[in-house]
């Protein structure tokens, strides 16, 4: 017989948007459990960036950035087309702010601006060349205690000897380490904290991006009384009626029945690791995903088994990135998201059939339509001697680190000139020569009039000032050559759970269930199935997250 439990609210998942539920349900004097399904906190916000976009947030003025409600529309509707919710994105837009201000102010949550991180296409109308994008302080995971132990580390393909890179400045230093003493001071300095650390502790203390805010929302949590359950899996919902009363749980493999006062909050990461959802949304069969195994699509799943309506209809399920499949000393390979080394000069990407198909430059969720529209589901970085050893490549670092080991593991193919490269890879060989050739003639006055690389405020966000007059263009000329393959991976899944703006859970005739919610990448993607800037996941999370908590507590404006 199951164990009875009772409380206000239960939220199913640790990530940004089910920690910001059940914090903001908790400080409004709420009784709340969350129910984690896997033994580490933090969900795919662990493993993120750590950014949050958030049009008109209250750190702009500090910053010089004017900005607007208007602006903010006129963006997303050119982002949506179609697919513009009304209702729902001028409550992310007017609650956004809000909730920043409000977690600052009542939590450990503390973010740092942006005044250069551009909007993904800054051009568009209402577009910001920075601004709109804030990302979690640095923490000091210490303060967690024993908890630090629970938290979902970072990937270990986006740390450098397992130590977490802010972004920003702390990025910079760690790309020019080997041409600053400043830098190369800092770095050490890092090294040798992370060394000592791990000594004491058995992981890094100083966290950063998605680590810092999990942490960030884990501490929050712990603050202010929310009951944490993991290895507590959600198995079904209950209800009375049509009211949602409760759910059914596997805690350690025991049943357990939670009766809710007030509703739950499905927040279980959307379906990246749901083979068969995957299989009849992806137009794509291979398929890698750097999310945590557990997120299998149980809310989606559990919502639907209520009543809920799913929408399947966006024009991309996920948000799309390219990744490298790097091997790891057991055997496994773990998986690489390439965010920066695409934007850098001397660095292009061609298909299997040797030619260039986009500006690298660009967003990584327009990369992989890109590669879409030429109906592969591979491609290939290249780069020359100078590029690698200045900016690397892929899980491959600058000098002074060798790329011996990875030339070994196949993860790095070399050339001695482009012929040769292209070989060993298994592409076009002339065609791959006279995109080269094309490229480099070009390249020598810094244009690139075929795809423009460079020509916008986020292509130069991730250049190289130093280099001029184009700071992403540069001719790949200094042999041997290099080659990295990407296929294709997500930063989540878009599709997901119909919702209104309170995050409610609508049924198939669109009206609410009572006492359902749903954050994160559960809901629906309030972006469309498009990607306008950096955070456009975690933004709405923690947006719809506040929102649902303060709804459960029926807290005023």
């Amino acid at each position: 017989m199951a164990t009875a439990v009772e409380c206000d609210v239960l939220v199913a998942g640790s990530g940004a948007g089910g920690l910001a539920a059940a914090v903001t349900a908790r400080r409004h004097g709420l009784e709340v459990i969350v129910a984690e399904k896997e033994p580490l906190y933090g969900g795919t916000t662990a493993r993120s960036g750590g950014w949050l976009w958030i049009p008109n947030h209250p750190m702009q003025a500090a910053i010089g950035i004017k900005d607007s409600l208007e602006e903010a529309s006129t963006y997303l509707l050119h982002e949506t087309g179609e697919k513009y919710d009304p209702e729902r994105i001028d409550a992310f837009l007017t609650a956004g702010p809000r909730m920043v201000d409000w977690f600052q102010r009542e939590t450990a949550l503390r973010f740092d601006p942006s005044a250069t991180f551009s909007d993904y296409h800054p051009d568009a109308p209402g577009g910001k060349p920075g601004g709109r994008s804030i990302v979690a302080s640095a923490f000091d995971g210490r303060e967690l205690g024993a908890m630090l132990a629970k938290l979902r580390p970072p990937l270990p393909e986006l740390t450098v000897f397992g130590v977490m890179i802010g972004s920003g400045a702390e990025l910079v230093h760690f790309m020019r380490w080997s041409k600053s003493p400043a830098s190369a001071a800092f770095v050490a300095r890092r090294l040798i904290g992370h060394g000592c650390a791990r000594l004491f502790h058995g992981r890094g203390v100083r966290l950063t991006n998605g680590n810092a805010l999990a942490g960030r929302l884990l501490k929050s949590a712990m603050d202010c009384g929310v009951a944490l359950w993991n290895g507590s899996s959600l198995e079904s919902l209950y209800k009375e009626g049509n009211v949602v009363r409760g759910a059914h749980l596997k805690k350690d493999g025991e049943p357990i029945q939670i009766r809710t006062r007030k509703g739950v909050v499905l927040a279980c990461g959307g379906f990246p690791q749901d083979a068969a959802r995957r299989q009849r949304l992806f137009s794509h069969t291979e398929h890698y995903s750097p999310a945590p195994p557990g997120n299998t699509g149980d809310g989606l799943r559990i919502a639907q088994s209520a009543g809920a309506r799913i929408d399947e209809t966006l024009p991309n399920a996920a948000a799309w990135v390219p990744v490298s499949r790097v091997p790891r000393h057991d055997g496994s390979f773990g998986l690489f998201p390439h965010f920066i080394d695409r934007a850098k000069p001397g660095v292009i990407a061609v298909t299997p059939k040797g030619r260039r198909f986009v500006n690298e430059g660009n967003s990584y969720h327009d990369f992989i339509q890109a590669l879409f529209a030429q109906k592969e589901t591979s491609a290939w970085l290249v780069t020359d001697h100078r590029a690698i050893r200045a900016y690397g490549l892929g899980f491959v670092k600058p000098w002074p680190l060798p790329l011996g080991t990875h030339l070994r593991s196949g993860y790095l193919i070399s050339g001695s000139s482009f012929k040769d490269l292209a070989a060993k890879i298994k592409i076009n060989e002339s065609e791959f020569e006279k995109t080269l050739i094309r490229f480099n003639e070009n390249a020598k006055s810094g244009s690139d009039p075929e795809f423009g690389k460079g020509s916008t405020a986020y292509n130069r966000f991730y250049g190289d000032s130093e280099i001029r007059p184009n700071p992403c263009v540069a001719p790949i000329v200094a042999a041997p050559f290099y080659a990295v393959k990407v296929v294709i991976g997500d930063l989540g899944t878009y599709a997901g759970i119909a919702t209104n703006g309170n995050a409610q859970v609508l049924d198939e005739n669109k009206r609410p269930i009572p006492g359902l919610y749903a954050a994160g990448n559960d809901a629906l993607s309030i972006m469309g199935g498009n990607y306008p800037g950096p955070g456009i996941t975690l933004g709405p999370a923690m947006t719809f997250g506040w929102i649902a908590g303060r709804h459960l507590a029926q807290a005023g404006n």
